[in-house]
């Protein structure tokens, strides 16, 4: 574990779900232009550039940055020409939310972003099944969670690094031994190591939080969440060796 890791983030104001955890205010995430400023990759280099002693890794966020895909591919672009290509590392946090990437992209430009020699992203599984989906995100409809891992498999086949997160809270009573085996079942299946790769993401209680939850609901939530970890870890100590548990996330190979 390092002690100190230094970023330079830029957030994409808009975001499809609405998960009540989120760190970001509801009112950055509209598309609202009286809380953001249009700017373009080269803008946005320059800024990053001005600064004393500028960060390496550089974060793509939001909201959702893949509601915009062109957006990474266009920092890209600008980094490799101003000769930083091997130098800034691009990281994008996903919220698996959105299939936008292959609708608005070329396969020849997701694959420049794809083999760029610094670039993961982080996918952020919102929940373990279709309840706790609805619960952490907002949506009624709990049929997104389940292209979550299509849309996690379909970003892995072209040839992305990639990392997982994984939000365990949910309403009272909702979280068991199954459901977690039956999640865990679900990862394995895009590759049996993914489960090594993916990061219980704890929520704990901030202003954003207590404010959006009545506050038994929120206790609620943080019961089901520790409930949810233990048998996590217990599937994970089933499946995997100590020696396997132990290793660090980079070095676990999903490919």
């Amino acid at each position: 574990p390092c002690e100190e890791m230094r970023t330079q983030v830029f957030q994409l104001a808009g975001c499809n779900w609405r998960c009540w955890y989120c760190f970001v205010d509801f009112s950055l995430l509209s598309g609202n232009p009286k809380y953001g400023k249009f700017l373009s990759a080269e803008e946005m280099l320059d800024m990053y550039l001005e600064q004393e002693n500028p960060p390496q890794i550089f974060d793509l966020s939001g909201g959702q940055p893949d509601l915009v895909p062109e957006w990474c591919l266009w920092m890209m672009q600008e980094i490799e020409k101003r000769g930083l290509k091997d130098k800034v590392y691009v990281w994008l946090d996903d919220n698996l939310g959105t299939e936008v990437l292959w609708e608005v992209l070329t396969p020849e430009q997701i694959s420049y972003m794809a083999t760029f020699p610094r670039h993961s992203r982080t996918c952020c599984f919102k929940g373990y099944d279709g309840v706790s989906f609805s619960f952490n995100t907002g949506q009624k409809n709990a049929s997104s969670f389940d292209s979550q891992f299509s849309i996690f498999e379909k970003l892995l086949c072209s040839g992305f690094d990639l990392y997982g997160y994984v939000t365990l809270t949910s309403p009272a009573g909702n979280c068991t031994k199954e459901k977690i085996k039956w999640f865990v079942d679900r990862l394995q299946m895009i590759h049996p190591n993914l489960p090594l790769r993916t990061i219980p993401l704890e929520i704990k209680p901030f202003t954003n939080t207590t404010s959006r939850m009545d506050s038994s609901k929120l206790d609620d939530s943080f019961v089901e969440q520790q409930k949810a970890y233990d048998f996590w870890w217990d599937e994970l100590t089933k499946r995997f060796t100590y020696k396997e548990l132990t290793l660090p996330y980079d070095k676990v190979q999903i490919r």
